[in-house]
C-alpha cells in the first residue's frame, strides 16, 4: 500500500480532481469525501454509493489510512488524553479538556490537537521539544484526532466538541498547508461543521507565516506562545527568538500586520517560570508588547517536566505578576492546568 495515493491528504476539490483521473465524474469525488470525512469510513468496499467497479479500482490505486487509539487515559479532573498510532507507526497525543459549570455539567469541550510528531523548535521548558522533529501530520490525521475526541465527548458528556486548539505536539505553522487544510475539513458544513471562531492556531512566533495566515485568513484565532518579554530572556529559553527573522522585532511587525489585515485580536500565551520571567518588571515589559495590537494575555502555570531545570512560580508571585498587568490595563486570564496527573497539561506531551 505504500505506493497508493493517500486520500487523507485531500479535501473535496482534490478528491473531485482525483476521481476525474480515473475517468469518473467529479460528483464521485464529493461522494468519496462524504464517506471519508462525514462518515469516517476507511474501507472502500463499504462505500456503497460508489459503483462496484470504482470501489475495486480505488482499492488498487488509493488508500484511506486512519489513526488508531493506542491508549486513552482519564484524569481526575475529567481530562482525556489519547495516544494515537499514526499510519507511519509513530505516535502523537491529543487531549480533550472539559470545563464545567457550577452544577458539574460540561459547558465547553476543547480538543488540543497535534500537528506534528515531536517539534523542531527546541523550547527548553517543553517535553515535546526534547523529542525533536519526527513527522508532519496529514490534514486527515489532524482531522481524525478531533473526530475521535468528538466521539469521546459524546460518550462521556453527551455533547459535541465545542473548540479546537492547535496547541498539542509540534509547531503548527511549520506544517502550514496541512493545518489550513485540516481547518477547512473541520469547518465544512458536511463534516463537523465547526465555527472557525472556535478554532485557535498557536505559534511560537514564526513571523513570515503569521503574515501568510493574515493573507490566507482561515478566520481562526491566533495565539502566540511568548513566554518572555525581552529578546535576551526569550532567546535564552526559546531558540526561535535567536534569529532576526523571528525575534521580537520581527514578531511585532507580523503581529501588527495580522491585526491590521484581519481585524482580530491576538492572544499571548505566557508560562510563568520561577525566577526566569515572573518579576513585576517582566509584567511591565509584557504590557508593552500587548500594545502592539488589540490583545489579551493567558497566564499558564508551568507543569514540571522531569530533567528540565524549571520550577513553577509561587502563587504569591503569580498574584503580583497579574496585578502588575491589570494596573497596566492588560486583559489577563490565568489558565488552570488540566490533566497534569496523566501528563496531559501544557508542555507535557511527549508520547509517554
Amino acid at each position: 500500500m505504500a505506493d497508493r495515493v493517500d486520500l487523507k491528504t485531500m479535501g473535496r476539490a482534490d478528491l473531485e480532481s482525483f476521481v476525474e483521473t480515473l475517468d469518473e465524474p467529479s460528483y464521485r469525488g464529493r461522494q468519496l469525501y462524504n464517506w471519508i470525512y462525514a462518515r469516517g469510513e476507511t474501507d472502500f468496499a463499504e462505500m456503497t454509493s460508489l459503483s462496484k467497479s470504482l470501489r475495486s479500482r480505488l482499492s488498487d490505486v488509493a488508500k484511506v489510512p486512519s489513526i488508531t487509539v493506542k491508549r486513552m487515559q482519564q484524569s481526575d479532573d475529567g481530562t482525556s488524553k489519547a495516544l494515537f498510532t499514526l499510519p507511519s507507526g509513530r505516535e502523537a497525543e491529543t487531549v480533550l479538556i472539559p470545563s464545567f459549570d457550577a452544577l458539574g455539567k460540561a459547558q465547553r469541550l476543547t480538543v488540543c490537537v497535534s500537528s506534528q510528531v515531536g517539534c523542531a523548535m527546541g523550547c527548553s521548558f517543553c517535553a515535546t521539544g526534547l523529542m525533536g522533529f519526527q513527522e508532519n501530520l496529514t490534514p486527515g490525521a489532524i482531522y481524525d484526532q478531533v473526530w475521535v475526541m468528538n466521539q469521546e465527548a459524546q460518550e462521556r458528556y453527551g455533547r459535541a466538541v465545542s473548540n479546537v486548539v492547535f496547541m498539542g505536539m509540534g509547531e503548527p505553522l511549520l506544517n502550514y498547508d496541512a493545518v489550513l487544510q485540516s481547518v477547512a475539513l473541520l469547518t465544512d458544513e458536511d463534516t463537523l461543521n465547526m465555527s472557525p471562531r472556535r478554532i485557535t492556531i498557536s505559534t511560537v512566533g514564526l513571523a513570515r507565516r503569521i503574515r501568510d495566515l493574515a493573507d490566507d485568513d482561515p478566520r481562526t484565532n491566533l495565539a502566540v506562545s511568548l513566554h518572555a518579554p525581552t529578546d535576551e530572556q526569550r532567546s535564552a529559553i526559546m531558540p526561535v527568538n535567536q534569529s532576526e527573522k523571528t525575534s521580537l522585532g520581527a514578531l511585532e511587525a507580523a503581529i501588527r500586520y495580522y491585526a491590521d489585515t484581519t481585524g482580530r485580536p491576538i492572544t499571548y500565551e505566557y508560562c510563568l517560570f520561577e525566577g526566569v520571567n515572573d518579576a513585576v518588571e517582566d509584567a511591565k515589559n509584557l504590557a508593552k508588547i500587548t500594545r502592539w495590537a488589540p490583545s489579551k494575555v493567558n497566564i499558564l502555570m508551568y507543569n514540571p517536566v522531569p530533567s528540565l531545570p524549571f520550577e513553577r512560580t509561587t502563587t504569591e508571585q503569580l498574584n503580583r505578576f497579574v496585578q502588575a498587568l491589570v494596573e497596566e490595563g492588560v486583559t489577563v486570564t490565568v489558565r488552570q492546568s488540566r490533566g497534569q496527573d496523566i501528563d496531559a497539561a501544557c508542555g507535557q506531551l511527549a508520547n509517554a
